[in-house]
């Protein structure tokens, strides 16, 4: 019972802060624990979710290479400019503190709580995006504005 009180806690929250994604993903917890059979595929979903989550992100990224709209010309101008190397720094460090982030979380797995309140505050409370490679370009967002750098 506790955990469906839980899960109607957040729904409100992201109803009240408009967080589709946030909204959407309560919706498919709560109907995942509907479905009797489906209380086998939640600790496989909580183990792979993530991975799967930054697949697809991963794919939207690369979208623009198949399509054309980012070539070597672009990859070669990244290394003329002071904010494509912040990038590829941000990128590195935030694939480094991730991994020990991972293990941190399987060490002391109370964290998850800490972790998942943060992610709902800032998502629902400040507009953030819950996702993990986006962080990177946050961090270089931060850098170049605070040197006043562009591409």
């Amino acid at each position: 019972m506790e955990s469906w009180l839980f899960l109607a806690l957040v729904l409100v929250v992201a109803l009240v802060g408009k967080n589709m994604s946030l909204i959407i993903a309560t919706g498919v917890v709560m109907a995942l624990k509907l479905i009797p059979f489906a209380s086998k595929w939640l600790p496989v979903i909580q183990a792979k979710g993530i991975n799967w989550g930054v697949t697809v992100i991963s794919v939207a990224i690369l979208i623009p290479i198949a399509t054309g709209q980012i070539g070597f010309k672009d990859l070669i101008n990244t290394f003329k400019l002071p904010a494509g190397w912040i990038a590829i720094l941000a990128g590195i460090a935030v694939a480094i503190l991730s991994r020990y982030g991972v293990d941190q979380l399987a060490a002391i797995p109370q964290v998850t709580v800490a972790l998942v309140l943060g992610t709902i505050i800032g998502v629902v409370v400040f507009k953030g995006v819950a996702a993990g490679p986006v962080i990177a370009s946050g961090m270089t967002y931060l850098v170049i504005t605070l040197f006043n750098l562009h591409f």
